[in-house]
């Protein structure tokens, strides 16, 4: 990788990280198409490196909203009479949800770094995906808001999130349309999957750093992944703004044809022998 290919993946990475389109799936494909070798374990490590810069740009953009529910949890830790607090609430139902891809991501990771970095994979998971967002968007009542959130949602949220650990399917896309399931409104649905992201990026970047910083460090090379991540920051804190104008006038659907479209180019790319699955 050079200099202009870590700035194009980091490009990759800030437009599709909250889009219902796949990063892990655009990622998987743009380096694929790049010559790299898209099971090495280096480049598995900086597709989910990057995503920090991503998610750093959440952690700016809802700084006034992380810093409300850190000091309501903290509060209700220490006095009862806080509890009642919907903030309160929200934060464990943030830590709740963020359980079940903790624990599948962790115990999968080997499949998910090996048999799922597939181009086939990529392809099927943007197509199946995309009938649930139909469903999810078809009957969504939307009559819930952020204060009507029950533990109940946190979990189905959270365990549907786990299926976004197939490269296609879009943690977002996964997240949102769980929410829309489960009755709440779309921005609702889209502001708890941007709070649920943040533990389980944090947690895959940090892990991945740590456990294959010297497989970086032999292929993509720390300052070419410093330098995506940065990107990615800064092209994900402009998509973040943008996601939310968008919901709340239109449906998730309107990916759908993106997703089909990319699926149909992948396939054809992949049938002429144009590039290999892995």
């Amino acid at each position: 990788m050079d200099l202009w290919g870590a700035i194009w993946l980091g490009i990759v990475e800030g437009l599709t990280e909250f889009l219902p389109v796949s990063s892990t799936g655009h990622l998987t494909v743009a380096e694929k198409l790049m010559g790299m070798p898209i099971d090495d374990p280096g480049v598995t490590a900086f597709t989910a490196i990057i995503q920090l810069g991503a998610i750093l740009a959440v952690l700016i953009f809802f700084r006034s909203d992380i810093l409300r529910l850190a000091v309501a949890w903290g509060r209700g830790l220490t006095k009862p009479a806080e509890r009642s607090n919907p903030d309160y609430r929200l934060a464990w139902y943030v830590i709740a949800g963020s359980i079940p891809i903790g624990i599948v991501g962790f115990l999968g990771r080997h499949v998910v770094e090996g048999p799922l970095r597939n181009l086939w994979v990529v392809v099927a998971g943007l197509l199946l995906w995309s009938v649930v967002m139909w469903l999810a968007e078809r009957y969504a009542t939307q009559r819930r808001g952020e204060h009507d959130l029950n533990l109940t949602d946190a979990l189905v949220v959270g365990a549907l999130q786990c299926v976004a650990l197939v490269p296609g399917v879009s943690r977002s896309g996964a997240t949102i349309s769980a929410g829309l399931f489960r009755g709440l409104d779309r921005v609702t649905a889209t502001r708890v999957s941007f709070f649920l992201a943040i533990p389980a990026l944090v947690a895959a970047g940090a892990y991945e750093g740590a456990s294959q910083a010297s497989a970086i460090a032999a292929s993509v090379g720390w300052g070419l992944t410093a330098l995506a991540t940065a990107v990615s920051f800064v092209v994900a804190y402009a998509s973040i703004a943008w996601l939310l104008r968008l919901v709340t006038r239109h449906p998730i659907t309107v990916f759908i044809w993106y997703r089909i479209g990319v699926a149909v180019v992948v396939s054809a790319l992949l049938l002429t022998g144009t590039i290999n699955a892995t």
